[in-house]
């Protein structure tokens, strides 16, 4: 029963999101109303560790509700488009006449370019581009009374997939079909593509920004939850719990699961249980997360990763980029260009002029250890 309330493996989604119900009644809200909304087209922007994927499939179940045929989401890469095209076509299969069509004549076929249900022509198969085929079948599906949505996990800056996706959107939404599009990425990547002049369009898309989970949101759930596996924990200790996720979905989890394998169902909660799930978690974080998001990191950006933690304050803590370019022996000018650098990969964010804090749970806290 533990494994259906918290899921802490990457890819598993938790049977409940906790802090995301605006994002959601938002999201559903526009595809409810006529195509063309401003959000029916979303941008979320999250730190490593935000849930934006779990997002991504939870609005993918309450479209499928409404009748909407949904591309699942797709990773950007260089066989997105394809992929796109093919997860519509699957969905959207038992929404469609199967029956075979008539023998179309050259002029015909450029219009439809369908031999039976979402399949399309060898012709239009192998020599028409994707912005023709998303066309079409988003054309079938409002025929049929279905809308389409299309989900993009993992944005990338600068991409050309992302480009013909969006301008083939663009067209599709000025035709007044019954299409949507969400699109998850990491603060920087996002930021980027919105500044791209060929995707200006996107800047009346709904944005929305997937912050730390408040202890107040994480503190009722966690009550809710172990109430239903029969745990008996004391308030303050299932506070100290919530306070230690640092607003992490993946943290909220982790400490979740660790507290009910270790306590039995009817017998009261110990302390040292609550700090032994808590350290086993924070474990756990730092070589899921802490560690992956380094490894991917050249040896400066970890030097001004490692300068940052010689700040205390624990999570509050921010550095004065001054004082992080003194650490490095580099001029502010030169430590500048990892700031941006880091920022755009979410590892850490701008406090306020000249600051910045980390924007990944425990990263300080791995790299001292680490040092």
């Amino acid at each position: 029963m533990t494994e259906t309330i918290f899921s802490p493996s990457f890819g598993n989604r938790p049977s409940y999101l906790v802090g995301r119900g605006s994002v959601i009644s938002t999201f559903i809200s526009g595809l409810e109303q006529e195509p063309g909304n401003r959000d029916r087209a979303m941008l979320m922007l999250g730190q490593r560790g935000s849930g934006k994927t779990v997002l991504l499939w939870e609005l993918a179940d309450r479209a499928r509700k409404l009748g909407f045929v949904v591309a699942t989401p797709t990773v950007a890469s260089e066989d997105m488009l394809e992929r796109i095209v093919e997860k519509i076509q699957e969905a959207g299969e038992p929404y469609v006449n199967k029956r075979r069509l008539p023998k179309l004549t050259s002029g015909s076929l450029s219009v439809f370019g369908f031999s039976a249900g979402l399949e399309f022509t060898r012709d239009v198969q192998e020599t028409k581009s994707f912005q023709f085929k998303l066309t079409q079948l988003a054309r079938k599906l409002t025929e049929q009374g279905h809308g389409t949505l299309v989900l993009i996990d993992e944005l990338q800056a600068n991409s050309p997939e992302i480009r013909q996706l969006v301008t083939a959107y663009q067209e599709l939404v000025g035709e007044g079909l019954n299409v949507a599009l969400v699109m998850a990425g990491l603060p920087g990547a996002v930021s980027a593509t919105l500044n791209d002049r060929v995707l200006t369009f996107l800047n009346r898309a709904c944005k929305v920004t997937l912050e730390p989970l408040s202890v107040g949101d994480v503190d009722a759930y966690y009550q809710r939850a172990f109430e239903e596996l029969n745990l008996d924990i004391p308030g303050d200790l299932r506070l100290r719990a919530a306070r230690a996720t640092q607003g992490s979905p993946y943290m909220l989890q982790l400490i979740g699961y660790n507290i009910a394998n270790r306590c039995e169902a009817g017998k009261r909660v110990t302390p040292e249980q609550v700090d032994g799930a808590i350290e086993a978690s924070k474990a756990d974080f730092e070589n899921d997360v802490c560690e992956t998001t380094l490894a991917a990191l050249s040896d400066q950006d970890v030097a001004f990763l490692a300068a940052m933690a010689d700040d205390e304050g624990g999570e509050d803590a921010v550095s004065r980029i001054s004082d992080v370019a003194e650490r490095m022996s580099v001029t502010p000018d030169y430590a500048q260009k990892y700031r941006r650098r880091l920022i755009d990969a979410g590892v850490i964010e701008q406090a306020r002029r000249g600051y910045v804090r980390f924007a990944v749970p425990y990263m300080a806290d791995y790299l001292r250890s680490q040092l």
